[in-house]
């Protein structure tokens, strides 16, 4: 029996496999990229075999399972054999270097119709085994007759001219080809700029240039409180529960680069001046595809005379597959400073710890300020003037649903 990879290496190729022929042939594009809700749809594919890995081990000739007494009347994610879009996140991702018995049997099935012990009885994809792939040395050429090596040389030289020939032929072509080139660049520069500046003109693209002191009241770093998770339906414990954003806000001809840091995912778009003091926000969610993914559009004035600026914004709830629901909702945000610089904190104890994003703003004066994302009750944000803003009032359903935003605790007294 041949000896077949395992390990990081092993479930990292499967996966990747898994995906492409899922996309293939359900036409559903699964987003890459550290949220694992991106993973649910392939997850709940693949926990349909896992959870059939009991009764069919022998067929599938995979390791021997025990089902879980009672798993039948249970749904998804609930069940025994179940696998979650965070397990296949970090897996593909390569975090994980001893992945479930499970996951790795259910991906074998899919790929080639059995286990993992029946595939290495006949392994039918090479790069799965083993010292498999490897270029074998070139043999030996034997020495010729001394007629074979003049020929070979005379061979060499005409060889020689040809390609002096083709040569001089693919220069005197590069050379046509450039001045081709450098015309049509030019008419199409023309052609852009004429395009570029309808396009601007049609969509309200930079209609107003900020002064100094908008650009500087504008540009650095800010807090956000949202009130979003009490719109999540699936999530229970929902009632009165806010989250801090950090944004990092730069300019850049004209407009400014927005980056906005959440506790489970970020955002990334820009900010443009409507008209003195009045600035739209566009954003979406950050993935690695650049895809277009739960997009926001919100409105601020920030001559609004207060040190917390409000903002108005259609944005989503943030929820699971099809319960992601546009709302509208007030934001609240506050400067705290400029400058420096902001990265996130990934795979330390604290992560774990404190079961949320770590943000760290490095100050221009080398002091060093931590930020710690989650969802948190709305009587801990401070100020308290902050809370009537960001409490169950300030969220709009764009379908009216009372089961949705709690007045109250779900376990509370009545």
């Amino acid at each position: 029996m041949v000896l077949i990879k395992n390990g990081k290496e092993e479930i990292v190729y499967l996966l990747t496999k898994v995906i492409e022929k899922f996309q293939h042939e359900t036409g559903s594009e699964v987003v890459q990229n550290t949220n694992r809700k991106n993973y649910e749809g392939i997850a709940v594919f693949l926990s349909d075999i896992s959870n059939k890995l009991p009764e069919n081990h022998t067929n599938w000739e995979t390791e021997e399972y025990t089902a879980r007494k009672g798993d039948d009347q249970l749904d998804y994610p609930y069940r025994k054999f179940d696998i979650t879009g965070g397990q296949i996140k970090d897996a593909l991702n390569g975090i994980v270097n001893n992945p479930r018995p499970y996951l790795i049997d259910a991906c074998y099935v899919y790929l080639y119709g059995v286990g993992r012990k029946g595939f290495e009885k006949n392994p039918v994809d090479p790069f799965l085994v083993e010292g498999q792939g490897e270029a074998a040395p070139a043999a030996a050429l034997a020495p010729g007759s001394k007629d074979q090596d003049l020929e070979s040389q005379i061979k060499k030289l005409e060889s020689g001219n040809q390609q002096k020939k083709q040569k001089i032929m693919m220069l005197a072509g590069l050379v046509l080809l450039l001045i081709a080139a450098s015309c049509f660049l030019y008419v199409q520069k023309n052609k852009s700029e004429k395009e570029l500046a309808v396009l601007k003109q049609d969509m309200s693209l930079l209609p107003y240039q900020p002064s100094q002191a908008e650009i500087d009241s504008l540009e650095g770093i800010w807090l956000c409180y949202t009130g979003s998770p009490q719109a999540r339906i699936s999530y229970s414990d929902r009632f009165h529960k806010v989250v801090s954003n950090l944004i990092e806000i730069t300019y850049k001809n004209g407009y400014f680069i927005y980056n906005r840091y959440g506790a489970s995912f970020d955002h990334t778009g820009y900010m443009q001046f409507e008209s003195p003091g009045i600035v739209s926000i566009y954003s979406r969610i950050k993935n690695k595809t650049g895809a277009i993914e739960s997009p926001r559009h919100s409105l601020m004035n920030i001559y609004s005379g207060t040190h917390y600026i409000p903002a108005i914004s259609a944005s989503w709830n943030f929820d699971i597959g099809d319960k992601n629901k546009i709302v509208g909702i007030r934001e609240v945000y506050q400067k705290i400073g400029k400058g420096g610089q902001v990265h996130e904190i990934l795979n330390q104890v604290e992560n774990a710890s404190c079961q949320c994003k770590i943000i760290n703003w490095e100050k221009p004066d080398n002091t060093l300020q931590v930020f710690h994302l989650k969802n948190h009750p709305l009587e801990t944000v401070m100020p308290a003037e902050i809370q009537a803003l960001i409490d169950e009032k300030s969220i709009l359903l764009n379908q009216p649903d009372s089961t949705v935003i709690l007045s109250q605790p779900k376990n509370k007294d009545k």
